[in-house]
Parts: structure tokens; C-alpha cells; sequence
């Protein structure tokens, strides 16, 4: 039974002969020998359109559109949540309920499959309204006291539904801390399961900082021997740590820019995980996140007020005279326009923001758009009262409010502490909006200091403050202006080049597979 308490620990992984390597040298890129395409199953806690915090959901969303317009089987599983059920028009049951015992209780489920498969991509989703019919995906104002357990059943619910999904074989892809449990539970609870021992296995890190964390007791919650809660697998400072279990269970990892890739295995830059990382060697790649062109398309997007192209700009003043309506600042087309489209939480750089001394350094005006914590909202909208002419904030957050924002600003602020990959910086400048950011991670990697954008390196006030300024400068120069918008949206950002970049990392994953006993054939 998928949820049997009784388990051997991880096996260790064997070197098999290189004449019987060579023997089962794959015919074609992801096909069995026979010929037939292997199947890609994403599982993960967030997909849009149906449910999404932020930019998990959208980059698990394109990736899969982009590999099943490829001609790879591709499906996502994800919880169904009260969100959902408000989007999804049609579902239909996929099986009879599934029951799995999940810790000291037995936990039942059903699969449901939306119908009409949006672009291509099969989207199964796993219902218990115990765990999932509740107001939002994770925690109101803090995390939901039973996390581990919902994600736990998740996990166990997405590999009960991987035979049905791909009775004989199949790449699974795990997304974050989320999903973590289920890489856990394939290495450890059915190591030696006949299906199961020969499923390749990757994990995406979208965000480290996030790991989910939990003391020791919930292994028992959640159906785990109390033998995995040891150095080398789970334990981590004395507590589980999903994220950790995931990395060392995978056959390879992936995470969301080249840049981020090697700061995770840097002392500083691996939130405490770094020798996780090293020692994954050439298992580890950084491939940065693209941008659905479908969506992100200045010459159609129907939420903006007036369509343009690099050819013609005309139509991005007029976004920019939307932007400052709507939010009640002046309307001033020469005086520049900053936006900031985030969560707005210590990640991406409110705290130097908060006190106003580089907001004011330069004579111009700032949207931000984003829910977040109080601490920095409040003082925000403070400033916003002391200047309604200049600053304004919106935590209301939704779709079509970030389109207006990302095509009426000038230039996008995204002063991060870390930053994994980003989307919004490559979303802005195919419209024309030039992004101020901070060398790190994936902003490093899509933003080019002084030809698409400006770049700072320290995390000081001092430090954005020259930057912004710096980015004032150039705007005066109106011509030199359209010649940096131009060359920023001439960048190619499109998934279909980042999702070819997969193809590694899912080679790498069938290689180890076959090296250590597990293989898809």
C-alpha cells in the first residue's frame, strides 16, 4: 500500500556495469527503446490559471504548456482547491477514490481531470476537502497548523495517481518544498515497489528560502520512520526538512537561473543547505524561467488601454497616462514613473524602500502593487498620504492591474535580497519598461546593466538611491530613451527557449536512473 508505515530506509545507489550501461543506451530523447514518448508528471502546490501566490504557479503552468506542444504527454497535479472549483468549468472523476494511510490515520481522496485540457496539458487535481476546501492555498496570515499533513496526503495522493496517469513509465518533476514529500516517499516507503523503484525523479527549487520546516513528531504524522531523521536525509539545526529530503532523494535538481545555481552553493547563499547542494555536482542546473509570449504581449494584451510595439511607442504614453489615472497621481508624461509589482514582503527589498530616503531622492513618482506584510505596507501608504502627487499603493493585488503596471510604468524597481529567477523584470522590459534591479540571481541573468537596465550591487539605501538616480539621468534623454526601451524588448525571454534546456536536466535524471537500478524503458 502506497501509505504502509513499514519501509526500508533509502537504498543506496549502485554503479551498474558500463557494458550494461551501454547496453541500455536510450534510442531518441525522452522515448523509451521502443520508440514510445516518455511522460512528463509535474507535481506541484500552485498552477495557473486555476490556483496561484505568485510566480510557482505561472512558471510550472508555461513550462508544461511548452513540453506538451513539444509532443511530450504532459500533466500537472495539484490539490483542488476552493480556488479551483471557481475556475475549473468541468471536471470529470479520474478512478474510484483513493484511501492512503497517513501517519496514525487513513486519509481517503478522489482525482478529478479539468476538462477541455487547456493548451495541451492534462491537469489532474487531488480532492479532500479536509485539507483543501479552505480559503486560501497555504495559511491566513500565517501557515495552517497542518501543512505538513495536507502536503504529506497530497504527495501521497499524486504518486497513488502516477500509474493511472502513466501505467508503464514516466519522468515525475517535483516543484518546491511542497511537493518535496513526494520525491521523499518514492526513495524511502517504496524504494523497493516494482513501479515505483523505477521512476526517474527531479525537483525544481523555485525558492529556497522557503523549506518547509517541522519539528521531529510529525514524521510520525505523516507516516515516516523515525529512522530518516538523520543528518544525511531530514534532519536539519533538529528539525524535518522537506526541501532538503527532496534534494537528496532526486536524480537531479533544477532551480531557476545560472546565477542562482551557484549562489546556492556558496556558504552565504545556500540558506543553510549549501552542502546539500555541492554535493549534487553535475546534477545540479540553474535554467532560467521564461515568459508566456502569449500573455506578455504588448501588440495584443486586451487589459492594457492602448496596444503598441517597439516600432511604434505612441500607445505605451497612453499606459502610462491609465497608470497614473488610476492611481490618482499627477498626470505628468516627462516626469518618470516607477513601478513595483510584488509580494511586498523582506525578499524584495522593502526594507529599502520603507523609510522613504531613496524614494525621494529623485524627483519622480512610484505605484506599488502587491499584497504583503503590514510592516511594509503601512509605512508605504504613509508616504503615500504625505505625497498622493507622487506615491501610491495597492495591496489589492490581481491579474489584470499588473498588466496596466508592467505597460504604464517607465521603469520597474525590483531592489531584491535574493531573487531565484524573477519574471517580472523580463515581462517589463518586453513592454518597453526598463527594470532597476539588484545583481542577484536571475536578475543578474536577464537584465543587462546600462543597455536593458540598471543594475546596483550592494543592498544599501546609498546603493539604490545612486541607482535610481542614475536611471533619472538617463530618461531625460528621450531619444537615447526609446533606443535602451527598444533593445530591452527585442530580448528574447520565450519559454520555448528555456523549456529545450529541460531536455538536460530529464536526461540527467533517466542517466542516474539507470546507473543505480531504477530506469524507464
Amino acid at each position: 500500500m502506497v501509505g504502509s508505515s513499514e519501509a526500508p530506509k533509502p537504498q543506496t545507489r549502485e554503479r551498474r556495469s558500463p557494458a550494461r550501461a551501454r547496453a541500455r543506451t536510450r534510442k531518441s530523447v525522452l522515448r523509451t527503446n521502443d520508440g514510445k514518448p516518455i511522460p512528463i508528471v509535474h507535481v506541484v502546490s500552485e498552477c495557473w490559471p486555476y490556483a496561484r501566490s505568485g510566480g510557482l504557479g505561472e512558471a510550472v503552468a508555461s513550462l508544461a504548456t511548452y513540453q506538451a506542444a513539444a509532443g511530450l504527454p504532459t500533466t500537472v497535479v495539484m490539490p483542488l482547491y476552493q480556488q479551483v472549483r471557481a475556475v475549473v468549468p468541468a471536471m470529470e472523476p479520474l478512478g474510484a477514490p483513493i484511501t492512503v494511510q497517513l501517519g496514525p490515520t487513513r486519509e481517503t481522496g478522489r482525482l478529478w481531470r479539468a476538462k477541455g485540457m487547456r493548451r495541451g496539458t492534462d491537469v489532474v487535481f487531488v480532492e479532500h476537502p479536509g485539507f483543501f476546501d479552505r480559503p486560501a492555498l497555504y495559511g491566513e496570515g500565517r501557515d495552517y497548523p497542518d501543512n505538513h499533513r495536507r502536503f504529506a496526503f497530497f504527495s501521497l495522493a499524486a504518486l497513488t495517481a502516477l500509474p493511472r496517469i502513466a501505467p508503464a513509465n514516466a519522468i515525475l518533476h517535483a516543484h518546491d518544498w511542497h511537493a518535496s514529500m513526494v520525491l521523499v516517499y518514492l526513495r524511502s516507503l517504496l524504494a523497493r515497489h516494482p513501479y515505483y523503484r523505477r521512476v526517474p525523479a527531479v525537483l525544481s527549487v523555485h525558492n529556497a528560502g522557503y523549506q518547509g520546516h517541522f519539528p521531529p513528531a510529525t514524521l510520525a504524522e505523516i507516516g515516516l520512520p523515525w529512522e530518516l531523521f538523520n543528518w544525511e536525509f531530514l534532519e536539519w539545526y533538529d528539525k524535518v526538512n522537506w526541501l532538503k529530503g527532496g534534494i537528496i532523494s532526486a536524480d537531479a535538481v533544477v532551480t531557476v537561473s545560472a546565477t542562482h545555481a551557484r549562489e546556492l552553493q556558496s556558504p552565504d547563499g545556500g540558506f543553510g543547505l549549501g552542502d546539500t547542494f555541492r554535493a549534487l555536482r553535475d546534477r545540479l542546473f540553474g535554467i532560467t524561467n521564461g515568459i508566456d509570449y502569449d500573455i506578455w504581449d504588448p501588440t495584443r494584451d486586451a487589459h492594457i488601454a492602448q496596444r503598441f510595439n517597439a516600432r511604434h511607442l505612441e500607445g505605451k504614453r497612453e499606459c502610462k497616462v491609465a497608470l497614473q489615472t488610476h492611481f490618482g497621481l499627477a498626470q505628468s508624461a516627462r516626469t518618470p514613473l516607477f513601478g513595483m509589482a510584488a509580494r511586498l514582503v523582506a525578499q524584495k527589498g522593502l526594507d529599502l524602500l520603507v523609510d522613504g530616503r531613496a524614494l525621494l531622492s529623485t524627483d519622480a513618482q512610484y505605484v506599488f502593487l502587491g499584497q504583503g506584510e503590514r510592516r511594509y505596507i503601512e509605512p508605504l501608504r504613509q508616504l503615500a498620504a504625505r505625497f498622493p502627487d507622487r506615491i501610491a499603493v495597492e495591496p489589492g493585488f490581481t491579474d489584470p492591474l499588473e498588466h496596466i503596471v508592467v505597460a504604464g510604468a517607465d521603469m520597474l524597481l525590483m531592489p531584491c535580497q535574493y531573487e531565484p529567477c524573477g519574471l517580472t523584470q523580463m515581462r517589463a522590459q518586453r513592454f518597453g519598461t526598463i527594470p532597476v534591479v539588484r545583481r542577484t540571481g536571475g536578475l543578474n541573468d536577464t537584465v543587462d546593466d546600462g543597455s536593458t537596465g540598471f543594475v546596483f550591487d550592494q543592498f544599501s539605501v546609498p546603493a539604490l538611491a545612486t541607482a535610481l538616480q542614475r536611471a533619472v539621468e538617463h530618461y531625460r534623454d528621450e531619444r537615447g530613451w526609446q533606443t535602451l526601451m527598444r533593445r530591452a524588448m527585442a530580448k528574447n525571454f520565450s519559454w520555448q527557449h528555456s523549456a529545450l534546456k529541460y531536455l538536460a536536466v530529464y536526461l540527467k535524471a533517466l542517466e542516474v536512473a539507470e546507473r543505480t537500478g531504477r530506469s524507464t524503458d
